[in-house]
C-alpha cells in the first residue's frame, strides 16, 4: 500500500520534476533554433489539447481534482503546466536521444506510474486507463510528431496549418472561453460574455473569416514560397514578396489586430488584445524581423521594405513582387474569356502566355511562379487574382482555402471547366501493312 502524500508535496513535485528534467537537458546542451521551435509547437499543442481533455475527464469520471488555490475551471494550474512540459517541451528535447515511438511509450509508462501517486490531488476513476489512452492519442503523439517534423524540417504544409490552428486556438478561442467562463464576482468589473443570437453570431463569424484570410494566406505563402513557417525559430529560407506580402509587410500581425477588433464586438474587454498585438508587432517583432531579414536578404529586403508599408495595405500589389506566368488555353473559349478578363485589369508582374507554348501539355488553366511552383485550375486563377488588386486578392485567398477550393473545382468541372489538353500529343502516322513472310504464311 503506497502511503498518501500531502497535497502540497504532490503539487510541488508534479511541477518541479518535469521542469527540472527540462532544465537539465537544456544545461547539458543548449537548444538549437530547431529544437526551440519544436519545443514551442509541441508545448502549444499539449496546452491546447490537455485543457479540454481534463475538463472532459472530470465529466466522464476518468479522474477528478481535489485541490485548493491556483485553480481554473477546477483544474490545478500547476499540474496542468507540468503536464504541458511532460508531454510537450520534454519530448521535443528527448528527440536528441530517442525516436518518437520510444518517447511516447516511455512517457505513457511514466504517466501511468505517477497518476496513482498524485492522490489526494488527483482521484482516479474506474475507467482512468481509457482517459490515458485518449490523452496519449490526442495530446502526446501529435505533439511529439510536430516536434519531430519541426526538428527535421518535414511536412512543411502540415506544420504550417498546425501552427495556424494553434494560433487561433491559443490567441482567439482560449481567451474567449476564459472570458466566458470567468464568474463576474471574481473580478472588479463585469466581464461576462453574453452569447449573441444566431444572426449576430453569423455576422461575427463572417467578419472573423474575412479578417483571417490575409493571415492564413501569408502563413501558406511562407511555406510555399519561403520554405518556412511563421514561427520565429523556423523562418522562411527565401524572401517572400508574393501573396499578402505584395500588399502589406506584416499581414499576420495585422490579422491578429483585426481579429481582436472584431472580437471586441463580442465584449469590449477583448479589445485589449488589439493594442497588445500592435505594440508587439511594431516593437519587438519589427526590430527582430528587420535585423534578421537585413542580415539574410541584404539589398532585396531593403528594396522591399521601402516599397511596402508595414500596417497600411496597398491597393495594388507592389511592382517588385515575385513575378508569375498564367498559361491560358487559346483553343478553349471559356479559358480564353477568363484570360481576357484578367488581362483587362492590368495585372502587376503577371505574364500571360498561350498554354500551347508550354513545353508540357497542360490540361487546365496553369499558373507558374518564378521558382517553378505550379498551380492549376481554380488554384491558378486564385494566384492570378493576387496580381490585380486587394479586393480580387481577398477573393483569391478565399478560393484557395483547403476545403473551399476542391469543392468549387468539382462544381466548375461539372459545369464544363474540366481538364482538356491544351496541345494535342502528336499521333504517329499509320504504318503500311508489311507483306507476310513465307514463315508467317
Amino acid at each position: 500500500m503506497i502511503p498518501e502524500l500531502p497535497a502540497t508535496l504532490v503539487r510541488g513535485l508534479g511541477l518541479f520534476l518535469p521542469l527540472g528534467a527540462l532544465i537539465a537537458l537544456c544545461l547539458w546542451r543548449a537548444p538549437s533554433h530547431r529544437e526551440t521551435a519544436s519545443m514551442i509547437v509541441a508545448s502549444g499543442w499539449a496546452l491546447l489539447t490537455l485543457i479540454p481533455l481534463n475538463l472532459y475527464a472530470v465529466h466522464a469520471d476518468w479522474w477528478s481534482f481535489h485541490a485548493e488555490g491556483a485553480l481554473w475551471q477546477g483544474l490545478p494550474v500547476d499540474l496542468l503546466l507540468a503536464w504541458v512540459l511532460l508531454w510537450g517541451a520534454l519530448p521535443a528535447l528527448l528527440l536528441r536521444l530517442l525516436p518518437v515511438p520510444l518517447i511516447t511509450g516511455l512517457l505513457v509508462w511514466l504517466d501511468v506510474i505517477l497518476m496513482p501517486l498524485a492522490e489526494p490531488v488527483v482521484v482516479l476513476g474506474p475507467r482512468w486507463p481509457l482517459g490515458e489512452v485518449v490523452g496519449a492519442a490526442l495530446c502526446l503523439v501529435p505533439a511529439s510528431l510536430l516536434a519531430f517534423w519541426t526538428r527535421h524540417r518535414r511536412l512543411l504544409l502540415a506544420r504550417m496549418w498546425a501552427q495556424a490552428l494553434l494560433a487561433f486556438g491559443l490567441m482567439v478561442a482560449l481567451p474567449v472561453y476564459v472570458l466566458a467562463t470567468t464568474p463576474p464576482e471574481t473580478v472588479p468589473w463585469q466581464i461576462r460574455v453574453e452569447l449573441p443570437g444566431m444572426e449576430e453570431l453569423s455576422i461575427l463569424v463572417q467578419l472573423l473569416a474575412l479578417v483571417c484570410l490575409p493571415g492564413l494566406a501569408a502563413a501558406r505563402e511562407f511555406a510555399v514560397a519561403g520554405r518556412g513557417t511563421p514561427l520565429p525559430y523556423d523562418p522562411p529560407e527565401h524572401l517572400v514578396t508574393s501573396g499578402p506580402y505584395a500588399y502589406v509587410r506584416n499581414p499576420m500581425q495585422l490579422t491578429l489586430v483585426l481579429v481582436y477588433l472584431v472580437l471586441g464586438l463580442l465584449h469590449p474587454v477583448l479589445l485589449i488584445g488589439a493594442p497588445v498585438c500592435l505594440a508587439y508587432g511594431a516593437g519587438f517583432a519589427t526590430w527582430h524581423e528587420d535585423g534578421r531579414s537585413r542580415e539574410r536578404f541584404g539589398h532585396a529586403w531593403t528594396h522591399y521594405r521601402a516599397g511596402v508599408r508595414p500596417w497600411l495595405p496597398r491597393w495594388r500589389p507592389w511592382p517588385g513582387r515575385a513575378p508569375g506566368t498564367l498559361f491560358v488555353a487559346m483553343d478553349c473559349g471559356m479559358c480564353r474569356e477568363v484570360g481576357n478578363r484578367v488581362a483587362a485589369r492590368r495585372p502587376t508582374a503577371l505574364r500571360m502566355r498561350p498554354a500551347a507554348d508550354h513545353p508540357q501539355v497542360l490540361y487546365r488553366l496553369t499558373y507558374e511562379s518564378a521558382d517553378g511552383t505550379r498551380w492549376s485550375g481554380l488554384a491558378a486563377l486564385a494566384r492570378a487574382m493576387e496580381h490585380l488588386h486587394l479586393g480580387w486578392a481577398l477573393t483569391g485567398w478565399a478560393l484557395s482555402l483547403p476545403v473551399v477550393r476542391p469543392f468549387l473545382q468539382l462544381c466548375a468541372d461539372a459545369f464544363g471547366a474540366g481538364p482538356r489538353p491544351s496541345r494535342m500529343v502528336p499521333v504517329p502516322p499509320p504504318q503500311a501493312p508489311q507483306p507476310l513472310s513465307p514463315a508467317d504464311s
